[in-house]
């Protein structure tokens, strides 16, 4: 009989407050809880309403029983912290957005209540590492209420602070420690380190959109001292690039330079997400010698000595897929989105042929501009982009390799991988887009 008093009285609060009369189903709740005291939910809304109502004494006994009603059920820990904030216990309060965050870890105002509630007591570090899990937790600001995505915006600002007063602090004793070693010591990867401990940076891994080789460094650029046959590669430029220079003076009938097609082209129906201007686009179009490891019989009579130099070149040999080797023409305001490649067993190589000023290239957390004849080498499956800001063309010679990483017996199993795939599927991959 009891019980179903109680779901009597419940069912008549909760039509009384969508009535809008408040008061008569508050007195309803007052009722159902003298024969069911141990109700969480019937102690959760009175405990709201009493703290609402400016008696938070109040509001805390009855939170505190509710959570000790149903103690996983986080939204009642966080009532409760809300409770001790109003009465000034920031102890207590701590206890319980710890409790509710045990239960539940991406609550965004149990965090961002944490955060508050240390940056209020000067807990400078606390306050950031509880800001900092709010920033991982929080969907785009675009997502969040007008006043949660303020508060975000706050968290972030702190966040940067700390990070900016840490910088300020180690910066002297760390370049002091790089100045004492010796003038050869390469410190790339401590200093990255460093910037992503500060938040200078983020973390870039290879994300290939095909094949994976695990356990691979990742290697935004490449040592040159990878590649013994660089400084023969940069050495033919002015050769390359007189051969260039002949194909660039020959127009094409459809308004592209004669051989040259867009390096996007995406069959229909295909999703483009980031490629959608480029698709099909001359703006940023290709003059293949050799693709998917088939040689342009075409192009490379257009291009002999430049053709002849790549045949002499340790170039990623796995057929079907490689080598790769094209001219790239980037036309003026034009910027390649942010994207990632195949797959990490092979490296790029550009060779810079025609570079305009306002000209970029972005691997990870590394951005370089192109240098005439100066050749470099990087892991496209890292996340790259590159910008033509400039009013002229640029183009670049661009080859594959294998990734120096691999041994020679991965390539041969990568050689036998390829070939099994291609007899299962009766048709040739493809490493280009």
């Amino acid at each position: 009989m009891t019980a179903h008093e109680v779901a009597r009285l419940l069912a008549a609060a909760d039509a009384a407050m969508a009535a809008g009369q408040r008061d008569t189903a508050f007195a309803h709740l007052e009722a159902a809880l003298k024969l069911d005291p141990a109700n969480p939910r019937i102690l959760n809304s009175l405990g709201l309403r009493a703290l609402h109502g400016g008696d938070a004494v109040r509001a805390v006994a009855l939170l505190e029983r509710a959570a000790a009603a149903d103690p996983e059920a986080s939204p009642l820990w966080y009532n409760l912290s809300t409770a001790h904030r109003a009465t000034g216990d920031s102890e207590a309060e701590l206890l319980a957005l710890d409790a509710c965050l045990t239960r539940d870890p991406y609550m965004l105002r149990a965090l961002l209540a944490k955060g508050q509630l240390l940056e209020r007591r000067g807990d400078a570090a606390g306050a950031a590492a509880a800001y900092t899990g709010l920033l991982k937790a929080s969907p785009p600001d675009a997502e969040l209420p007008a006043p949660l995505a303020q508060a975000v915006d706050h968290a972030r600002d702190f966040v940067a602070a700390q990070a900016q007063g840490l910088a300020q602090a180690l910066d002297p004793t760390l370049d002091a420690a790089r100045a004492a070693l010796p003038a050869t010591a390469d410190t790339r990867r401590f200093d990255r380190a460093v910037d992503v401990l500060l938040g200078r940076q983020r973390v870039y891994h290879p994300e290939p959109t095909g094949l994976h080789f695990p356990f691979l460094p990742a290697i935004e650029f490449f040592d040159r001292s990878n590649f013994d046959w660089l400084e023969r590669f940069e050495a033919a430029t002015p050769v390359i690039q007189a051969e260039l220079a002949a194909l660039l003076a020959a127009p094409g009938p459809d308004g592209n330079i004669d051989g040259f097609a867009p390096y996007v082209a995406n069959a229909p129906g295909t999703p483009l997400n980031q490629w959608e201007e480029l698709n099909n686009s001359v703006r940023w179009s290709a003059f293949f010698l050799s693709r998917d490891g088939v040689p342009q019989a075409d192009n490379r009579a257009r291009c002999p000595q430049t053709a002849a130099l790549l045949d002499s070149l340790p170039l990623l040999d796995a057929p079907g897929r490689g080598p790769a080797a094209f001219f790239s023409l980037l036309r003026p305001r034009t910027h390649i989105p942010p994207h990632t490649g195949v797959t990490n067993i092979r490296t790029i190589v550009h060779l810079p042929l025609i570079v305009p000023p306002a000209c970029g290239f972005r691997v990870g957390g590394t951005s370089r501009p192109w240098n005439i004849g100066e050749a470099f080498a990087f892991d496209d499956t890292i996340e790259h982009e590159a910008w033509n800001d400039g009013d002229e063309l640029r183009a670049l010679l661009i080859i594959d390799v294998w990734n120096p990483c691999l041994t020679l017996a991965e390539r041969d199993l990568c050689r036998a991988l390829f070939a099994a795939i291609d007899a299962r599927s009766g048709s040739t991959g493809s490493f280009e887009g």
